[in-house]
């Protein structure tokens, strides 16, 4: 029992000296984009240890800022999954970004709007417009946080890989206002077990269903499906999965990595045997941490020092 409470004490240190601050705010200054004018009725529930986030129409993004930075200074914007009903803010957020602030780098957890036609003018853009006023925010405030601004990426883990893979394949379209032509493009992603295609053999048709209907045409689901919107300016992209995922099927990471390498954007796929849908930083019944692999792969591309 005292050894838990040593164990326990000893962690919490490491968190409070790995993070220098951790701020909240809104996304947006005055007008959500799109929002109707609705009642904020957002619920916070913890179920199966899971912090779950419902009913979100005012998105926030939440700020970890390392204690010592890493003299790269790159910041990477996190979105959590949850099938577009819910945002898993925890152990796909916080918890994420905490690990990243204990390698020097500066993290963002996005809350972004959940697709809902009551209180959203065009659902399916909704929380594309959040993750783009997301990268806009950072890189507009990059000097505040001390963040070069040619170094910020997106990371998402399910629906949240979907909406951060749709970050980095849309982003020349815009859907937010930007008077100051801030550079939508991530320069770089990290997607864990995402949702990639809507397609109805390998796509997650909950996530697809949620943003775009039950009934898209054609034309839609090829819009969204991300594996078939990587061009050559489709930023470097590191990925994992795991083969039992009985939820997102792995063709969803295997189909975009291929995709990468034929347009020949640097990409690197880590595919686990085991380890489900939803397992966040840690996979059962294993030692390798997907999280490690992902640091070396930022240090081979240069996004952090060492």
């Amino acid at each position: 029992m005292k050894r838990n409470i040593r164990l326990i004490l000893l962690a919490q240190l490491i968190t409070f000296t790995t993070v220098k601050a951790q701020t909240t705010f809104n996304l947006y200054k005055d007008v959500i984009p799109g929002s109707k004018p609705v009642k904020n009725e957002e619920v916070s529930e913890t179920e199966g240890g899971i912090l779950r986030i419902s009913k979100i129409t005012v998105p926030t993004l939440t700020a970890y800022i390392p204690e010592k930075q890493d003299a790269k200074r790159t910041a990477v914007i996190i979105c959590p999954g949850g099938g577009y009903q819910i945002v898993a803010a925890d152990h796909e957020g916080a918890a994420i970004a905490k690990e990243f602030n204990k390698k020097g780098i500066t993290a963002f957890v996005l809350k972004y709007r959940l697709p809902n036609e009551h209180t959203m003018q065009h659902k399916e853009i909704g929380p594309l417009q959040d993750a783009q006023q997301a990268i806009k925010t950072v890189r507009d405030s990059a000097a505040k946080w001390n963040i070069d601004p040619a170094r910020v990426g997106i990371m998402g883990f399910s629906a949240g890989g979907h909406l951060a893979s749709t970050a980095g394949t849309h982003f020349t379209k815009p859907v937010i206002d930007n008077k100051e032509n801030t550079n939508l493009r991530p320069d770089f992603m990290i997607l864990i077990y995402p949702v990639i295609s809507f397609q109805d053999v390998y796509g997650h048709v909950g996530s697809r269903e949620q943003l775009i209907g039950k009934n898209p045409s054609q034309e839609k689901i090829k819009e969204y499906s991300n594996e078939l919107q990587v061009t050559s300016e489709t930023p470097t992209t590191f990925l994992v999965h795991a083969s039992d995922d009985n939820v997102v099927h792995p063709l969803n990471s295997i189909l975009f990595y291929q995709a990468l390498l034929a347009n020949h954007i640097p990409a690197e796929l880590h595919l686990y045997q085991t380890g489900g849908h939803g397992f966040g930083r840690y996979r059962q019944n294993t030692a390798d941490e997907w999280l490690d692999r992902c640091f070396d792969w930022m240090t081979l591309n240069g996004w952090r020092s060492n």
